[in-house]
């Protein structure tokens, strides 16, 4: 664990934009299947469940490392979804299939996050990616500065210390996850049941 701070705050807050029923075009790298990965989030699962309502869990099915987003579903043309598709499938092939560790955790004021290592390949997939939305949009929605690869175990559900959390993180021996990473995603999520949740809408092949 690297950082600690001193309280934690509630994840779920509406950001702007977002209600219940909105969708989100949005780019991912998603772990199904890949069990080293769901290894280490049961055992946070368990090491964090007396916690209780303070955190939120993630399951297996919605582990996810956030890359980029498009837009809201009502706000992007499915054409241009399409067309966006198409250009970074053909950009990806550039860009080689590669393996990640995930943690050890790192505990953020709205998370548990396990950082992506070595960040350097997951960048290039998020630039391609961008790329190809600027090919089709013109215009890449969300910065390119500040992205920080990571993996959320656990969101924070209420306000309130963050010394429980850290005490009970202190008491795993949780050992880092592989994860072979060989596609991106992108899906149409939605957040109406405090969780990151999503329908399958394309998937990019890495070369």
């Amino acid at each position: 664990m690297t950082t600690l701070p001193r309280s934690m705050r509630n994840h779920w807050w509406w950001r702007p934009g977002w209600s219940v029923g909105r969708r989100f075009y949005t780019w991912h790298l998603t772990f199904e299947g890949q069990h080293d990965v769901h290894r280490l989030a049961a055992e946070y699962r368990a090491g964090l469940g007396p916690l209780g309502p303070a955190l939120t869990p993630i399951p297996d099915r919605w582990l996810h490392l956030t890359m980029q987003g498009i837009g809201f579903v009502n706000e992007v043309a499915e054409r241009d979804v399409k067309a966006v598709v198409e250009a970074a499938r053909a950009r990806l092939l550039a860009v080689p299939a590669f393996d990640l560790q995930l943690g050890p955790e790192v505990i953020d004021p709205e998370a548990v996050l396990l950082p992506a290592h070595p960040s350097e390949p997951v960048q290039d997939v998020r630039d391609a990616i961008r790329a190809a939305i600027g090919d089709v949009l013109g215009e890449v929605p969300e910065s390119a500065d500040g992205f920080r690869p990571h993996v959320s175990v656990a969101y924070s559900a209420a306000d309130g210390p963050a010394a429980p959390v850290s005490k009970a993180l202190a008491a795993l021996d949780a050992r880092p996850a592989h994860a072979r990473i060989t596609t991106a995603e992108l899906i149409v999520i939605h957040r109406d049941n405090l969780m990151y949740e999503w329908e399958p809408y394309a998937t990019a092949p890495l070369g």
